[in-house]
């Protein structure tokens, strides 16, 4: 089997022909993220993925990590591929350059993490949790907390930790009952938390967990919550790991997938308190939290995208390999691969097209972060944060969902070789099964679609979105080629769709929240396949004025163009499919009793 390899050319196609990587370099401090530079980040990063991470996927996801007294061993080869990721100055890529940080977009970032994740998604959660810490005290931190924690953050010599969950305060965040009393210059905290990454292991020199717990005197509910940094071991004068600090990883989950991913039971405080450090104000922690959360979130919809494409490569590889049978409408004498047979090219364009639909999302949305941070224009930037804000519950929950799809698909394509472990396409369908719960569930990215992101403004960000889609269906409609314009129609159709479900939600949505509630999956899945539509036929125009303009790869743009169709003739129409169960509320939904089920 071949190794993994990373989809370069089209993720230069979407950063520098499909999305505009130029507007990037001119934002305020991105000058060097020129094209040149990317393609030699994105080649690097690539022999990364592919030669370092890649091939310790399948070893790690059989050995699993090893739990003794409070201690974790990653599997073989983690160690160091986290130190030579470290040296290589990957986790400092879109970091500040004051706390030694290369300063990059994350638009660029969001090409390396698709890499890691897809190359192996176990090693590359421990980064990305560290990347949520980053963000969140640099966000909200103190200047001495900064100079403390972030140099090494951003480097990589140490690794960080979000710490939310409880046994019963999953989703629930105002049940957290983990407490911190207040000793002099820091406090003390009590308490246990559960399924939190990379809590432990032993690739870094020290863990920085950030952790909600209340104060003695908060007021019960989401307000009385504060955010404390608590390392493991307390640096000491210069800055270095210190003294153990309270707290002990008392067990490490056995999960379906992400096997050579530590996900710990933590607790703090056995010996008298934990000590952490307020950050920012108290009762402040959750919104400060959330700084990390909607970073990670984005992140979560890049590994639904990284793990389609994962299984895809394995997909395509076994296809060409097989032969079996002879398709309907072949008309050569000998067998061929699986590849000819039209219901495997069906599985596989299903794929491939949705992986490119995913791709461009999830880079929309990170251009639109450097946008909403850089730009010089408030207004751009006030403009490019209602974006975002639209986009993350988009990114995460239908990236997800249809990450695990495909990742199913993948086995599909391979029949029996594909259920049998040895083969690993079961570990990519196993691995994909996390992302749509944790960061929060479908269920609950789809109500904060509703709710903060249609509901609260009226829809306008949404119906913002909708009209620039719609003045692209014009440009679909003028096209000389046929093809082109035989994407029109189905656009047309789920854009209509989206705007009726949008009006629905935001009429509805204050006087019946459990109508708009029961719908919200369906609005969200909708939104998502008709944002990968438009994209789809954007990048059809691309490659139209491409071949136009003379291109040299015309298999390349011509394989865009034929994608964009199978898209419009396969893919969109769930979108209009799926208007009826928004509309429909909660009729039934509502009907059914609990003490039915």
């Amino acid at each position: 089997m071949t190794d993994y390899n990373a989809p370069t050319r089209d993720m230069q196609f979407v950063m520098q022909e499909l999305l505009d990587l130029n507007a990037i370099s001119e934002l305020p401090g991105f000058e060097e993220a020129t094209p040149e530079l990317v393609d030699a980040v994105l080649e690097e990063a690539a022999k990364f993925a592919g030669g370092v991470l890649a091939p310790l996927n399948k070893p790690g996801d059989a050995a699993g990590v090893r739990w003794d007294d409070g201690r974790i061993t990653t599997p073989d080869g983690f160690p160091d591929a986290y130190q030579q990721y470290v040296e290589a100055g990957w986790n400092g890529l879109p970091c500040p350059e004051e706390y030694g940080g290369q300063g990059l977009p994350e638009f660029v970032a969001t090409a390396t993490q698709e890499m890691w994740q897809a190359a192996n998604m176990s090693f590359a959660l421990g980064p990305m949790l560290t990347a949520g810490a980053i963000e969140a005290l640099h966000a909200h931190g103190s200047e001495t907390q900064k100079e403390t924690y972030l140099h090494k953050l951003v480097s990589g010599e140490w690794s960080g930790t979000m710490n939310l969950t409880e046994p019963q305060a999953g989703s629930d965040l105002a049940a957290v009952r983990c407490r911190a009393a207040p000793e002099g210059d820091h406090y003390l905290v009590q308490g246990q938390k559960i399924y939190i990454t990379w809590g432990e292991h032993d690739c870094a020199a020290n863990i920085i967990h950030l952790v909600l717990a209340r104060t003695p005197d908060a007021p019960e509910g989401v307000k009385g919550i504060s955010l404390f940094i608590v390392p493991k071991f307390l640096p000491d004068a210069g800055g270095n790991p210190g003294e153990p600090n309270d707290l002990r990883c008392v067990n490490t989950e056995h999960k379906i997938g992400i096997h050579a991913s530590p996900t710990c039971t933590m607790s703090y405080g056995d010996n008298g308190g934990a000590v952490g450090y307020l950050v920012g104000e108290e009762g402040k922690g959750l919104m400060y939290m959330f700084t990390m959360m909607n970073e990670a979130r984005h992140k979560v919809g890049v590994q639904g995208l990284s793990i389609a494409d994962r299984a895809y490569q394995q997909a395509r590889w076994y296809a060409a390999e097989r032969i079996q049978g002879m398709p309907a409408g072949h008309s050569g004498a000998e067998k061929v691969n699986i590849l000819h047979h039209p219901d495997v090219k069906r599985m596989m364009l299903t794929m491939r097209a949705q992986i490119e639909a995913m791709r461009a999302l999830c880079y929309s949305a990170s251009w639109s972060m450097d946008m909403s941070r850089r730009h010089p224009d408030a207004d751009e930037r006030i403009r490019h944060q209602a974006r975002v804000d639209l986009l993350i519950p988009i990114v995460k929950g239908w990236c997800t969902e249809v990450g695990q799809e495909l990742a199913s698909l993948g086995i599909q394509v391979q029949g029996g070789m594909g259920y049998v472990e040895e083969t690993g396409a079961g570990q990519h369908y196993r691995d994909a099964r996390i992302t749509t719960i944790y960061e929060g569930t479908t269920g609950i990215q789809a109500n904060d679609l509703i709710g903060r992101k249609t509901y609260r403004d009226g829809g306008k960000a949404m119906h913002t979105m909708i009209a620039e889609m719609e003045g692209l269906t014009a440009e679909l409609n003028d096209s000389a080629d046929s093809g082109i314009r035989a994407l029109h129609e189905p656009l047309t159709t789920g854009i209509h769709a989206l705007r009726e479900a949008a009006q629905y939600v935001a009429t509805n949505h204050g006087e019946h929240p459990a109508a708009t509630a029961a719908g919200a999956v369906p609005y969200l899945m909708m939104a998502g396949y008709v944002c990968g539509g438009a994209l789809m036929a954007r990048s059809a125009l691309v490659a139209r004025r491409a071949l136009d303009n003379g291109s040299s790869e015309q298999a390349f743009y011509e394989a865009k163009l034929v994608t964009a169709r199978f898209y419009a003739q396969h893919i969109l129409p769930k979108a209009a499919a799926l208007l009826p169960a928004v509309l429909a509320g909660d009729d039934a939904v509502g009907a059914m009793q609990v003490e039915w089920f």
